[in-house]
């Protein structure tokens, strides 16, 4: 890629995230299904024309946010472990959820959640990506070893954390990141004795 190929991609990219930004705001303001593409160019300062080189519609621009803020969410829990290497409870600390700070560094989009006319899916496909994650990239090992149904124990895992995670956006983010981390972590240690993250590219 060259330098002009470099620099349009990141005006391209830079265009969309206004985009987003906008939209994400007048979701707030209006609820989804009242924003239309005009109120979504007008906030971001652009013209139609511009938003149609991106977008087909609100759904696509809505379906992109979905998807690049869980996907990012996905990639955001591994960054603190070795993949392979397993971690005892007793050890964990804040950065050990890096799925919080995520949370709260994209809490602008994450908000949308306690709106009830917000994005469509992001109700079920938040705690369906944190049952992923728990799925896909643990290995967790029970407190005594005792033998459970582990498809079961991560589901009730994962969404007893989402729980959780849901109560803290809707109280605006009343505790601290490293205050909710600690409750989560003294919660963690009562069922859980030891984590190993599983990097999907070593499966294959």
């Amino acid at each position: 890629m060259n330098h002009e190929q470099i620099v349009t991609s990141a005006r391209r990219n830079r265009t969309k995230e206004h985009l987003k930004s906008a939209f994400i705001q007048l979701v707030k303001e209006k609820g989804y299904h009242a924003v239309t593409v005009k109120d979504i160019v007008d906030k971001a300062a652009y013209n139609r024309s511009t938003f149609y080189v991106h977008y087909q519609d609100k759904i696509e621009l809505a379906d992109d946010v979905l998807a690049s803020k869980l996907q990012g969410l996905e990639e955001s829990v591994g960054k603190p472990y070795i993949p392979g290497h397993k971690v005892y409870t007793a050890n964990l600390s804040a950065p050990s959820f890096n799925i919080v700070a995520y949370i709260y560094e994209h809490r602008d989009f994450f908000e949308l959640i306690k709106y009830e006319d917000t994005l469509p899916g992001l109700h079920t496909e938040f705690p369906q990506t944190i049952v992923k994650i728990y799925q896909e990239r643990f290995i967790f090992e029970t407190i005594n070893q005792i033998p459970v149904n582990m498809d079961y124990f991560k589901r009730y895992t994962a969404y007893g954390f989402h729980g959780l995670i849901l109560n803290w956006i809707r109280n605006n983010f009343r505790e601290s990141q490293e205050d909710f981390i600690k409750e989560v972590i003294d919660l963690t240690r009562t069922h859980i004795y030891s984590v190993e993250y599983v990097n999907k590219a070593d499966e294959t």
